[in-house]
């Protein structure tokens, strides 16, 4: 029931006034229950399915096209109640008692069959056959029937219907030969080869197995197919079950604060440059820290946490947390959002500001753009006297450690007040 509804969303899953159901692919084995919850159905497609019989369907009394192609169906049979029936596909099934075509000679409307890929079409005089068994019929297997080859079929229908009946009891006699073969239980070893040391298969030799023994194709190979396929799939599924993830460390036992970036941003440092080339630069009063989210973002499912060393974002239950370069004041702190951009913008001032010896380190970069180096409380100073964090949204995230051995490392250029001349790498 819940499957038919699903398919039924584009008339707001109403059943009983359903004219048209897809129920492909879904490893169905029986039909049933459709002709008491959708009466007034006109098309059904069932192909893909494992479906071994017709059955449950003849009262859809307005069904005008059933699609039963890619089963496991041998007999063409219960269509008798389904009065308005135009077309039917049958292609790639297991028909072989062609016989069962008069079945539908009830089916006064039918006016297209497919029988293609059906053990019955192989039969000599099939054609012929099912063109003088069904009058009513103007397409057989996507060919038109012509006017002068139903008049030819009709005049030997007695001659064909011999042929057929001697080919299907042949046909009938291989498929029991067939069906004893599936049955029969393997051989089991002798005590030479239980007493012989063999090494256990692997994964890949089974498999390989399976694939590479010869058997015919029969409804009983194709099931078995089926179920081979569908034992690797939950197989595989088991085997990516997730684990219950360990809670993430935020802070270490020893009280560490670690640097956690759940939602992937991206840090990258924009320094400002100064709108008067003339300002001497100034020392670092405050970090702000840049987040972007969307404009459409509820505010309510975001969360700021300042702490003295650390600040913690929250969005939508994603954690990122990041150490501050300088010890900060908390509750002087604010985030604010942009209402054209949704960005989160947290600002926190620093708890002081003090220089070595009244001097100060400045940082160059490639493009020549010079920015400070608080020696104490290793932070980086933009010459308008704030740190500028972006953080964009992408699949990397980079650790930054505020260090002179870390501006070492990225190359920059750094110069002394004292010695502006020297430069070290």
């Amino acid at each position: 029931l819940d499957m038919v509804r699903q398919r039924a969303e584009h008339n707001d899953c109403e059943i009983f006034s359903l004219e048209e159901v897809s129920l492909h692919q879904q490893d169905i084995e029986r039909i049933e229950h459709l002709d008491r919850w959708c009466r007034e159905l006109r098309i059904l497609y069932l192909q893909n399915n494992l479906i071994p019989r017709i059955e449950n369907v003849g009262r859809l009394k307005k069904l005008e096209y059933l699609n039963l192609a890619l089963n496991n169906i041998e007999v063409i049979e219960n269509l008798e109640g389904c009065e308005f029936l135009q077309k039917l596909d049958l292609t790639v099934n297991f028909v072989g008692r062609l016989s069962s075509v008069e079945s539908l000679r009830h089916n006064l409307h039918l006016r297209e069959l497919f029988l293609v890929g059906n053990p019955c079409t192989q039969f000599h005089g099939y054609r012929q056959y099912v063109v003088a068994a069904l009058p009513q019929l103007r397409w057989l297997d996507g060919t038109e029937i012509s006017r002068s080859e139903r008049i030819r079929a009709a005049q030997g229908l007695e001659e064909a219907r011999r042929s057929i009946w001697q080919q299907e009891q042949e046909y009938l006699r291989r498929r029991e030969q067939q069906e004893r073969t599936q049955e029969e239980p393997r051989p089991e070893p002798t005590e030479e080869q239980r007493e012989e040391p063999r090494p256990e298969p692997t994964e890949e030799q089974r498999e390989k197995e399976f694939w590479e023994t010869p058997c015919d194709f029969t409804p009983e190979s194709r099931l078995e197919v089926h179920r081979h396929l569908q034992e690797k799939k939950r197989a595989k599924e088991k085997d990516k079950e997730k684990k219950p993830k360990a809670p993430r460390t935020l802070i270490t036992p020893e009280g560490r604060v670690m640097n956690v970036n759940e939602a992937k941003y991206v840090l990258r440092y924009r320094p400002h440059p100064p709108t008067n080339p003339a300002t001497p630069p100034r020392i670092c009063t405050s970090t702000r820290l840049l987040v972007p989210s969307s404009v459409h973002l509820d505010t309510s499912l975001m969360d700021v946490d300042v702490q003295p060393t650390y600040v913690r974002v929250t969005v939508k239950g994603k954690i990122f947390q990041l150490v501050v370069p300088a010890e900060v004041k908390p509750d002087s702190s604010t985030a604010k959002r942009s209402q054209t951009t949704g960005h989160l913008l947290v600002t926190m001032p620093k708890v002081r500001l003090l220089a070595r010896g009244g001097q100060s380190t400045t940082v160059s970069c490639s493009n020549k753009t010079p920015f400070k180096l608080d020696p104490l409380n290793r932070f980086l100073c933009s010459p308008d006297g704030n740190i500028v964090c972006h953080f964009l949204m992408l699949n990397l995230f980079f650790q930054m450690d505020f260090t002179l051995d870390a501006l070492k490392k990225s190359k920059l250029l750094i110069l002394n007040n004292t010695e502006k001349n020297k430069r070290t790498n």
